[in-house]
């Protein structure tokens, strides 16, 4: 069994695989790691192998400690790959990009894959019909987009996540929501749309945290799958035990 760990920005992700079927995930805070992942072991304990992605930081006593249960690697630019890679800058791409291109590749190994992860921040990554990560962009997330208006405004309220009642808003709030849902839909439809002027059957998956409530309201064809990127760690991790 795999132990996949995903650290992000506000929280840690935890997965359990048996081959590449899923058969546990949770999200905690960062803080009570060790307590969680030492709970996970005495459930699982044929788990023999561990693959950590740490967007966020990481306790290093932590990277010990779970090195006592079974062998683990730790994702970085160095790690195998199965494609390749044409990033300009590969040491400055996000060990999180890495696994969600791995995934695209995994899923669509001889076709054009866009994959796009709405979490913290809206994420597009391209991987092309002849196993090449090109790259692709980092745009501000549903949330992110909520704290700006407030956080570099004066008087515009910090609001939640809503539903938009209508385009056109008639009060300040309906006018935030409307702005950040459509906006961000709007601009997630134009870049898939664009990527498919310039690559042919394209695949697009969206992911993430907020890809169940954006998925119902884009106008192109896409796979929704919450679990994308853990499944694209789960990938790595077989190819780097090899």
């Amino acid at each position: 069994m795999n132990l996949i760990i995903d650290v992000g920005n506000t929280s840690v992700k935890l997965a359990i695989f048996d081959k590449e079927k899923l058969l546990f995930d949770q999200s905690f805070d960062r803080e009570i790691f060790f307590e969680k992942t030492k709970k996970i072991f005495n459930q699982y304990p044929n788990i023999t192998w561990a693959i950590v992605s740490a967007v966020g930081l990481i306790d290093k006593k932590d990277l010990i400690a779970l090195s006592v249960f079974c062998k683990v690697h730790v994702l970085t630019h160095d790690s195998k790959i199965p494609f390749k890679n044409s990033y300009a800058t590969p040491s400055s791409l996000g060990v999180d990009r890495i696994a969600l291109a791995a995934g695209g590749f995994y899923n669509n190994p001889t076709g054009n894959t866009l994959v796009i992860d709405a979490g913290t921040c809206v994420t597009y990554d391209m991987v092309n019909d002849y196993g090449e990560y090109l790259g692709g962009a980092i745009s501000p997330g549903l949330h992110m987009r909520y704290k700006a208006l407030h956080n570099q405004t004066a008087k515009l309220p910090l609001l939640l996540l809503d539903e938009p009642l209508d385009l056109i808003g008639n009060s300040t709030k309906s006018s935030i929501h409307s702005g950040v849902v459509n906006g961000i839909s709007a601009e997630i439809d134009g870049v898939i749309d664009q990527y498919k002027n310039r690559f042919k059957d394209l695949t697009v998956i969206l992911t993430g945290g907020d890809a169940h409530f954006l998925s119902e309201r884009l106008k192109n064809t896409i796979f929704a799958d919450s679990k994308f990127l853990l499944r694209g760690l789960n990938f790595l991790l077989e190819y780097n035990k090899l």
